[in-house]
């Protein structure tokens, strides 16, 4: 009788220790700018569904990504690592390997400290079966592994690479042999499907990590015949308002199992927007944009909502970095970090807004390629750029067509981005001490992670 009493103990133990787990739901948008939705900004279409995630959780203002580009952003967020230290630069092309197997990724993590996980949407870190979702963590699968434009219906990309079909995958195999266009209208309503259906199979029954990672705003844009129009704001409105149907559906799964008290919800994008696309772009407040270190390509909107834990409808200004999202909800979740170094922190006293939270980092380091183009100070204060040059919009397209692009140069400039956020007004004669040693960190995390020979 005393071992069953303890049989049930123990039980008793480890469903607690479960529920004390919370549930991780993470939204990641491609290509979509600061203010592309309420109340980020104010934008020619309604989006009651992000709006309502900012009031139920915490708007932060000053969120960056450590390179402005697809499969970068990407790396960095799963692994809590810069691109120097993965090597996972720019964009990855179909068929190449991604991102090494040798950087333990969340969904690894969580998964070993058993959480059921999934991933629906875009993938890009790795088109070879040893980088491919079901092979890096993931329980559930179902997207493309590249962007949407890396297919033959691109004259661009056709010219490039020739006539090869995109591919959509389902938990390791394929499911559509080539991509139409047609298909294209579905992308965000089958991640929302395949998101929703997952939380309803696991809530309550375990802890879960959910990654959905929206293939569009990038384009080439497509939206459901539903949405077509409902905007009154263009194609670009349209998506996004399918977007934000998406996290409503994604919300209410969430309300509806019962477990919105201990989910968190994340919602942000890899970088800012494509903007030499014009009218299917979006609109940041930020000077450049994508494939720039500029703020416009770097800083993105976040909300995370956590009941309980997160005062609701607040506004948090202080500065951190979508490496550090890795090493805190591993934290939350009780999961031990890898072996291997990463160069995120645990930030949750500064995403809680503990009165006197100190960002752990002393800097935080921002490259385009292979070349580390900035440098900012943890409290997202003071930002060096060295110089280099950058991809600069002349005349923006129209309608999907890609408008004309120079490139343009800028030297050495230091910026006080809590008054200067447009990094119009460069203090670099005024203020030398602090340029100096944001370029002597720049030369530490050099000499930590070599450029590697292309």
């Amino acid at each position: 009788m005393k071992y069953a009493i303890f049989a049930i103990s123990l039980l008793a133990c480890a469903c607690l220790r479960a529920a004390e787990r919370p549930n991780i739901v993470l939204i990641f948008l491609d290509d979509a700018a600061y203010s592309d939705f309420h109340p980020f900004g104010k934008p020619p279409y309604p989006t009651p569904n992000v709006e309502r995630l900012a009031a139920e959780g915490v708007r932060y203002t000053q969120f960056h990504v450590p390179q402005a580009i697809c499969s970068a952003s990407r790396a960095s967020l799963l692994t809590g690592c810069y691109p120097h230290h993965t090597h996972v630069f720019s964009a990855i092309r179909p068929k190449m390997p991604g991102l090494d197997p040798k950087f333990p990724i969340m969904s690894e993590t969580l998964k070993a400290h058993g959480y059921a996980t999934a991933h629906f949407g875009k993938w890009h870190l790795g088109d070879i079966p040893e980088t491919r979702p079901t092979a890096r963590g993931f329980d559930e699968h179902a997207g493309l592994l590249v962007s949407n434009d890396m297919w033959r219906h691109n004259p661009v990309w056709r010219k490039q690479v020739g006539d090869d079909p995109l591919p959509y995958w389902e938990n390791g195999a394929i499911k559509i042999p080539d991509i139409s266009p047609d298909d294209q209208k579905h992308l965000t309503g089958w991640a929302t499907e395949g998101a929703t259906r997952f939380i309803r199979a696991k809530a309550g029954k375990q802890p879960f990590f959910l990654y959905v990672a929206h293939s569009m705003p990038h384009v080439p844009l497509y939206c459901r015949d539903e949405f077509k129009g409902k905007s009154g704001a263009g194609t670009f409105g349209d998506v996004m308002m399918e977007i934000d149907w998406s996290v409503g559906e994604i919300m209410a799964a969430i309300r509806e199992a019962g477990i919105e008290k201990e989910t968190i919800v994340i919602f942000t994008s890899d970088n800012g927007p494509w903007e030499e696309f014009g009218n299917h772009a979006g609109k940041t407040p930020f000077r450049e944009h994508k494939g720039t270190s500029f703020e416009g390509g770097i800083r993105s909107a976040l909300t995370v909502k956590y009941p309980g834990q997160l005062k609701p409808g607040t506004v948090n200004d202080r500065a951190f970095g979508s490496i550090d999202l890795f090493p805190t909800l591993a934290a939350l979740a009780g999961a031990p970090l890898p072996k291997k170094p990463i160069d995120g922190k645990n930030i949750w006293p500064l995403i809680r807004g503990d009165e006197g939270a100190e960002n752990p980092h002393e800097h935080y380091f921002i490259s385009i390629d292979r070349n580390l183009e900035a440098v900012m100070t943890s409290d997202g204060k003071w930002k060096l750029h060295l110089p280099h040059g950058y991809r600069d919009v002349v005349t923006p397209g129209n309608d999907g067509e890609r408008g004309e692009v120079k490139t343009s140069q800028i030297a050495e400039s230091l910026f006080q981005l809590i008054d200067d956020p447009l990094e119009e007004n460069n203090l670099l004669e005024e203020q030398p001490e602090i340029a100096k040693k944001l370029r002597e960190a720049a030369k530490e995390h050099l000499e930590r992670y070599p450029i590697p020979a292309k």
